[in-house]
């Protein structure tokens, strides 16, 4: 099973993000977030992660490169459990009971994008508001082979 985990290539995330997700965290679209925003909170850093931000499953902070990772079964129950909590204290759910399976379907649409890549293939994420509401567009960045002598000099 593959998911995704935050990755940064700089700090830029911290200075785009309010919160930016930690390196290494397991991350989803998360365009949930965005379901009743309008073009008036587009404004800022809740502009660059309506944009583009992948969410932490951890510290919900959100990160702009992620990379697809092997995840084990258990790890995807303490996920759903964890971001089940998130549904109950952030938007209302009634109970973990029943945000859990909302939760598992967040993770699954995840693990259904990430499936079929290899390891470390990072994906980004780009939204827009429409009349119908958040459209998601995803781009796959497949991993490319590349030998040492085209990044290494080499002398006596």
């Amino acid at each position: 099973m593959m998911l995704a985990r935050a990755i940064h290539f700089d700090e830029s995330d911290t200075n785009v993000f309010h919160a930016p997700a930690r390196t290494g965290e397991w991350c989803i679209a998360g365009g949930f977030e965005f379901s009743n925003w309008t073009e008036a909170d587009l404004t800022g850093k809740a502009r660059q992660s309506f944009s583009n931000g992948w969410l932490g499953v951890e510290t919900f902070g959100r990160v702009t490169f992620v990379a697809t990772a092997q995840i084990e079964p258990a790890e995807v129950t303490a996920l759903a459990e964890v971001l089940a909590q998130h549904f109950v204290t952030f938007y209302g759910a009634p109970s973990v009971e029943a945000a859990v399976p909302v939760a598992r379907e967040e993770i699954a649409q995840m693990m259904a994008l990430c499936e079929g890549h290899p390891a470390n293939t990072v994906l980004t994420v780009a939204r827009e508001l429409t009349e119908a509401g958040v459209k998601e567009s995803f781009r796959i960045i497949e991993a490319r082979d590349a030998d040492l002598d085209m990044f290494a000099v080499h002398g006596n």
